[in-house]
């Protein structure tokens, strides 16, 4: 069995929009928020500033800690890839100086193929997973905080 892995994630909000970055898996494409694995030695912070210059190439001023996930995956709908998966991920709400200047990274992830601006208000509608996050996302235009907590517990 494969250890617990944290993972940083940010929710990167300009104007009203919010990041994500795209992927393709097949003729489907899907998108995720950026961040990734913590490496040792390295807080979720650090971590979270390395995967953003990596795949968005954008430094992130990192905010206040916004959701917890943990995510099992024998669990949930991709059971069949990830059923050794046992992943922590925290979600900071980020910013950026220049939103104009974010775009792939110099080490994007597996299957990235590009990143893309949605609007907070059709966060509902966007293929984001984990998909849980796509009404709290658009839920962050009118309250900057989730009211029912930031521990989500083991969801998809």
């Amino acid at each position: 069995m494969k250890p617990i892995r944290n993972s940083a994630k940010a929710i990167i909000l300009h104007e009203g929009r919010f990041l994500a970055v795209r992927k393709r898996a097949g003729h489907r494409e899907y998108y995720v928020l950026p961040g990734g694995g913590q490496e040792r030695e390295e807080t979720l912070v650090q971590a979270l500033h390395r995967e953003c210059r990596e795949e968005i190439n954008a430094d992130v001023a990192v905010r206040e800690l916004l959701f917890v996930r943990e995510y099992i995956g024998k669990n949930h709908e991709f059971a069949l890839c990830d059923s050794e998966l046992h992943q922590v991920e925290f979600f900071f709400r980020c910013e950026v100086d220049n939103p104009g200047s974010v775009g792939p990274g110099f080490e994007p992830d597996a299957r990235q193929v590009g990143v893309d601006w949605f609007e907070l208000s059709r966060a509902g509608e966007a293929p984001l997973y984990p998909k849980v996050l796509r009404a709290r996302i658009a839920a962050l235009s009118t309250s900057p905080r989730d009211r029912d907590g930031i521990y989500l517990g083991d969801i998809n």
